[in-house]
Parts: C-alpha cells; structure tokens; sequence
C-alpha cells in the first residue's frame, strides 16, 4: 500500500499527516508539550530532532562552507539555501501578486500579507504579528532584554541580527557597491535603497498634500505631520515626536554626550551624521548647485532650503501678525517674539535667548574665543559670517541697493534697515512714552533713558554714559 494510501489525521485541526512520528510530533504543537530541553540553554523543543540541530549552535562547528563566498553553515539545508542567493532562484512565487521568493517559508509568510491573518498577539500592548518569531522579538521591548553585545565596543542589541550589522561598521566591511555612483554599502538592503535615488522615481505620493517620495516608509513618517500624532515624549523635558527615532536623537542632547569628533578640528557632535556635513567644510566640497544662480552647497539639504528663495513662495504665516516666510522652521522662530519665551540661557551670565544658535555664539563671548581671522589686517571675529562682513570693507563692494535711492550697503541688515525709512514704518514703539522707532536696537537704547542706567564707563576718569556713541564721543577729550 502506497504511503498516500494511508494518512493519519490530527484529532485537534484535521491536517493529515503521511506517518504516525509526524502525527505525533504535530499534535505536542496543540498541547504546547515541549519535552526536549537543551542541555546548555535550557531551550525547549516539540522534537528530538529540532534539539539536536539547535545543539550544534553551541558546539561553534559551522561544517558546510559555500564555495562561492566562503561563509560557513551549521546544517546543510541552511547551506544549499543560502547557495539559492548566488544562482539567482527564486523557484517560489505568491500565487496572488507573483512576487517569487527563495524558500518556500518566506513565501507562506508573505502570502499571510493578503489574507490579512496576524494570528500572533502579544500579551502585553496586544499587538499582532503574522509569525511567532515576530512576535517574540517584540515581546523583548516590553522586557528591555538586549541579549546580544558587541565585543569590541559592548554596544547591546535586542536581535542577533542587528548585532551582526553593527559589527560590520567595525570590520569596515562594504562589499556592496553602487554601480552608477561606486557609493558602497555594508549591506545589499542599503545598496537597494540608494540606487532609487538614481532612478528619480517618486511613485509613493501622500494623499494629503501629494508630495511625493521614492520610498513608502519616508511616505508613511510623512504623513505623520498631518494626523499630528506625536506618540513618542521625552521624560526629561516632555517635548514630543512622531517617530521613536526622532526622541532617541533628541536625548543625546540631555545626556551631553557628543561622541563623535572631526579630526581636523576637533570639533564634536551628537550624531555622527552632523559630523558627516561637517567634514564637508574642512574637504572644500560642494556638489550640489543651484540651477538658478548657480551657488554650491554641500549637502542637498541646504540647497532645498535655498532654492525657496529663488521661488518667491512664502507660504508660512504668522498666526499674530501675518508676516510671512519662506520656510516653517522660519515662522517657527519668528512666533517665539509674541510669545516672549526665550528658553535658553547663559549659564554665565544668565542672558536669555529664543535661539539654541544665538546662545552659542553668545557663550564665545565669555571664552574669549575669536576663531576667525582676516587676512588683510588680522582683525579676529566670533563667527565667520562677521568675518565675511568685515572683509568688504576690504574690497569696498557694496552689494545690496536701495530700489528707491539707490544708495548701497555692505550687509542686507542694513539695507532693510534702510528701506523702513522710505515706507514710514516704526514698528517698535517704547510702552514708556509711546516713541516709536524703525529698529528694535534704537528702541533698546532709547529705553536706557527711562531705567537710568549708564552701562558705558570711561577708564580715564570713570564717567558713566547712556549709550556707546556717547562715551566714544567723550574719549575724544582724553585722547587730545
């Protein structure tokens, strides 16, 4: 009689089984019977079988190697699977969407995406999962376990595949090259991703706004901004993100750390990708252009940025005043005014400020530090943009004019300034006695006036003065 001829069935599901050992062994699965352990682990197993091919992990032999890389197996399956990869099979397709995969496992667990079935629920936020082995690699965010550790720089991972991935960045290993750009990559699944940036296919588009993006992850985050939903709070200062990954690079800034240092300068960074457009400075490269006016950036993001200008759009406005900007980090800033909140202060001196940036060049104050030098008459400057101001005084060119009188300035500042004098505006008004003034730096002195304070001293004979210009005036005594 033909094994077909004579079937055993399961009692519990009704799948039929060719022999009475499988039968067996298929029932220990409903009955969640694990009679074998591992002596080593402690792991449990359904089959002898299943346990004595795990124990081979713990003896460290890896008998099969491929003939083509070198990279060697525990067990010949795994091998002559592995070997699929390099003869290009893919012998299993879906039968619903064609899509044809190596193993006959991948592919029964890609076809459980169309039914919809995730029959895997964890048992603590109820989250569900197509496989068990899904679900038990979440189940290690509830219990923080992170079993697998590097040993060159005891960095912990909840997957041994990811601790696999990192240890490449050790190795220096990036077999994977980009046959366009020669760009390479430590794995084939970066490689992938890059190469659609060749393409300039944008086939994702958001349904909202109908910006459209190369991959459906960067979609999905996208459309985040729209829902508003910041799941993700940081415990120190409450502040909020849509994505885990945004909240774990916002708390580096807490824990001070900045690990990652230029070589040339030695300057360090919170994350090493700021330290990647760093170098860009040092290196002298650009490589991104503006097709307009031709300027050169060194990261694409920059040239984004710069681009709006060229557009006119100034689609962010300010729910107070109605100001309008170019970018909505811009009018993000400019809110911070009617709010009054200046968040961020010197622990010198205790100044306030509403920008992260102002704070830092403020602090080079404090140190001492005048980093940037000209070249003509060595004056020294706290940042390079004063610097680059400084030195036009050099060259004599005065770039910005007045549409109106055409008189011409070194700095922008200045000619905005200027343009306030033709439009009659005076926006800034002393709630003393209602003096109205065209800039914030006049009001801020005309307000000395009012306290009494004199914070100019002369050092010849101690008089005290309301403003700067008054006391350069009064030294002109002393000096004959």
């Amino acid at each position: 009689m033909c094994a077909e001829d004579h079937l055993y069935g399961s009692a519990v599901c009704h799948q039929e089984l060719n022999h009475q050992y499988d039968t067996e062994a298929h029932q220990h699965e409903h009955s969640v019977q694990r009679p074998y352990a591992c002596d080593v682990c402690k792991k449990t197993f359904i089959r002898k079988g299943d346990m004595n091919r795990h124990q081979v992990i713990h003896s460290g032999q890896r008998p099969y190697a491929c003939k083509v890389c070198n990279k060697t197996f525990n067990y010949k399956g795994s091998l002559k699977t592995h070997q699929l990869i390099h003869s290009g099979q893919r012998p299993y397709a879906c039968d619903v969407c064609k899509k044809p995969f190596i193993t006959k496992r991948d592919m029964n667990r890609h076809r459980l995406t169309h039914t919809g079935q995730r029959p895997y629920a964890c048992d603590v936020c109820k989250k569900t999962f197509i496989t068990k082995s899904d679900m038990n690699r979440h189940q290690l965010i509830h219990t923080g376990q992170r079993p697998y550790a590097c040993d060159v720089c005891n960095k912990t991972f909840k997957r041994k595949c990811n601790l696999k991935i990192h240890q490449l960045i050790h190795s220096g290993q990036r077999t994977y090259a980009c046959d366009l750009c020669k760009k390479t990559f430590s794995q084939k699944f970066y490689l992938k991703n890059h190469q659609v940036t060749h393409s300039g296919q944008r086939q994702y588009a958001c349904d909202v706004c109908k910006k459209t993006f190369i991959r459906k992850g960067d979609m999905n985050r996208h459309r985040l901004l729209h829902s508003g939903q910041r799941t993700y709070a940081c415990d120190l200062c409450k502040k909020t993100f849509s994505q885990k990954l945004y909240l774990k690079n916002h708390q580096v800034i807490h824990s001070g750390q900045r690990p990652y240092a230029c070589d040339v300068c030695n300057k360090s960074y919170s994350h090493k990708r700021n330290l990647k457009y760093h170098q860009l400075i040092h290196i002298g490269q650009r490589t991104y252009a503006c097709d307009v006016c031709k300027k050169t950036f060194s990261h694409k993001f920059y040239l984004k940025n710069h681009q709006v200008i060229h557009s006119g759009q100034r689609q962010y406005a300010c729910d107070v005043c109605k100001n309008t900007f170019r970018r909505k980090c811009d009018v993000l800033s400019h809110q911070l005014i009617h709010s009054g909140q200046r968040p961020f202060a010197c622990n010198v001196c205790n100044k306030t400020f509403r920008h992260k940036m102002t704070l830092k060049t403020h602090q080079l104050i404090h140190s001492g530090l005048h980093p940037y030098t000209c070249d003509l008459c060595n004056k020294t400057f706290i940042q390079r943009g004063s610097l680059q101001t400084h030195q036009l005084i050099h060259s004599s060119q005065c770039p910005y004019t007045c549409d109106v009188c055409n008189k011409t300035f070194r700095q922008k500042g200045n000619l905005k300034t200027h343009l306030l004098l033709h439009s009659g505006q005076r926006p800034y008004a002393c709630d003393k006695c209602n003096k109205t003034f065209n800039h914030k730096s006049n009001l801020k002195e005309h307000l000395l006036i009012h306290s009494g304070q004199r914070p100019y001293a002369c050092d010849v004979c101690n008089k005290t003065f309301n403003h700067k210009s008054n006391l350069k005036k009064h030294l002109l005594i002393h000096s004959g």
